[in-house]
């Protein structure tokens, strides 16, 4: 082995006997032509080189090289020689080596063929099966030409033949970056990732090795309904590292703590007792949530609506995107809640409704709703009173308010009583006209018989009409079993008065001894 300042007489001192075909060995460069390089290795005559085995900077005379004896004399007397055959055995050794290590290479891909790529691996052409390429999708522009890591798979000594995958690689840096990222990551770093998936309750980022859950509720200070609101796939976002579980392999992250926390000095930017404006952002049943600033959010509780309106579906009354005023009635910082009222803004006329609504006072107002057991009644100022079935009619059995009132229609009524605490205003219809039931009672004795007409038949008994607005009740052990069954609404019947009872005004008749009358 020698060095660029060898002599001539250095190279030739070795004797010819050591040199033999396939051998490595170093000469110098001795002249440049157009196409080959002449090399002295130090034996009985020089040896040429192409021209292209070089780069351009080893092109010096004088500098030594390394090159394979591949015929010790050719047709015309000299050596033969190879630079760039010395490249690819040395490599094929590293290779090995490499191999037997089972470390991942850089290699080249070179080429597109059939079934997948042709990849350089330190100067030896290998196969990369399109299967273990992990390409598939992939533009050529960034595959050939580029530089990628590589693990063998498969090796022929004889042939000097390597199969590769990028597949096997690719995971061993994944794993190897995951190692590394979990040695270097501490709650409470700012880390840059790629979100990688999206669901219902939140985004998995990639921090490069490790996955993190970024949850809805850590995306923003604002209200998320959906994290696709905030990230999208493949976006790259510096997240929090909030908490850590390492035997588990989980990372909680935090987009929303990047910046201030706006509920800092809330007391101060919202006092109690104060006017603000908000935005509607969302609807419930019990109330609206309004946004004072991005972050901060309100509830007004459907009581905080209206002293007096009753509101049953506040979507009928209240759009998402409204703008609407209201009062700030508490805060509580700690579990983020602020307590709004609309109704507060205006006087409470529920302290004065004792003065102006007095029982037995007459005053008009318009039907707004029904239940299953009254019709809400619209009354001056915005107040509501209900009237209750049962002070619909003295004499009539009413099952619904709507047989008999309509919404929309204006209707006098009489106060009957008033309650501030509860804000509750009973009204009575029935009470427009005087109490008829002593008169009834004169008119309808007991033991009067008397043609009835059947209106409804019930599980305990059957309701008939004793005239247009009177009716009265006939309990099944009053109805003979023979036509017990058969009756039916406008069935005719007679039958006996047996109970009159003016305070509960109901009558209660009897149909056994009349039918068995009729009979005879």
């Amino acid at each position: 082995m020698f060095s660029k300042n060898d002599s001539l007489a250095d190279l030739y001192s070795t004797s010819f006997t050591n040199f033999s075909e396939g051998q490595i060995v170093k000469g110098k460069i001795i002249s440049i032509g157009p196409k080959e390089v002449m090399i002295d290795i130090g034996f009985k005559s020089e040896g040429a080189v192409p021209m292209l085995e070089f780069r351009s900077e080893e092109l010096v005379l004088g500098n030594v090289v390394e090159v394979l004896i591949e015929s010790l004399e050719s047709e015309d007397g000299m050596v033969v020689l190879s630079k760039e055959k010395v490249s690819k055995i040395k490599g094929w050794e590293q290779i090995v080596k490499v191999v037997q290590g089972e470390q991942v290479f850089d290699g080249r891909v070179r080429s597109k063929i059939k079934g997948g790529y042709t990849v350089d691996i330190m100067g030896i052409d290998a196969f990369l099966p399109e299967s273990l390429s992990t390409f598939r999708g992939k533009p050529m522009s960034e595959i050939i030409n580029q530089m990628f890591k590589f693990q063998v798979v498969k090796i022929n000594h004889q042939r000097r033949s390597l199969v590769v995958s990028r597949k096997d690689a690719a995971a061993k840096e994944k794993e190897s970056a995951k190692r590394k990222l979990w040695e270097e990551i501490k709650v409470g770093d700012v880390r840059q990732g790629q979100v990688k998936a999206i669901t219902d309750f939140g985004a998995f980022v990639d921090l490069g090795g490790v996955d993190g859950l970024l949850h809805i509720t850590d995306m923003s200070w604002s209200r998320v309904s959906h994290p696709s609101e905030v990230v999208a796939i493949g976006d790259r976002i510096e997240v929090a590292i909030l908490n850590m579980d390492k035997d588990n392999g989980k990372v909680s992250l935090g987009l929303k703590q990047r910046s201030p926390d706006p509920w800092e000095g809330i007391e101060e930017k919202f006092p109690i007792d104060t006017k603000i404006k908000g935005k509607i952002v969302n609807i419930l049943n019990y109330g609206l949530f309004i946004e004072l600033e991005k972050g901060i959010e309100g509830l007004i509780h459907i009581s905080e609506i209206s002293w007096s309106k009753r509101i049953n579906d506040l979507k009928e009354t209240f759009v998402i995107g409204d703008v609407v005023e209201a009062k700030i009635l508490s805060i509580e910082k700690q579990s983020k809640r602020i307590s709004l009222s609309i109704k507060q803004l205006e006087p409470n006329p529920w302290e004065q409704v004792s003065d102006k609504y007095i029982p037995g006072n007459k005053v008009t107002g318009v039907i707004r709703g029904f239940s299953d057991y009254g019709a809400f009644i619209e009354l001056p100022e915005t107040l509501e009173g209900m009237i209750h079935v049962s002070d619909m009619s003295w004499t009539k059995k009413i099952n619904h308010p709507q047989e008999i009132l309509k919404k929309g229609q204006k209707i006098e009524v009489v106060i009957i009583s008033v309650d501030p605490k509860n804000q509750r205003i009973a009204l009575g219809l029935k009470q427009l006209t005087e109490n008829p039931w002593s008169k009834i009672a004169e008119e309808f004795t007991v033991g009067k018989e008397l043609e009835v007409e059947v209106i409804q038949a019930t599980n305990f008994g059957v309701f008939v009409k004793l005239r247009e607005d009177l009716e009265g009740l006939i309990f099944n052990t009053e109805i003979e079993n023979s036509i017990k069954d058969q009756l039916k609404p406008g069935d005719k019947i007679r039958a006996k008065i047996i109970k009159v009872d003016i305070e509960a005004m109901k009558i209660g008749l009897s149909a056994i001894v009349s039918n068995e009358a009729d009979k005879s």
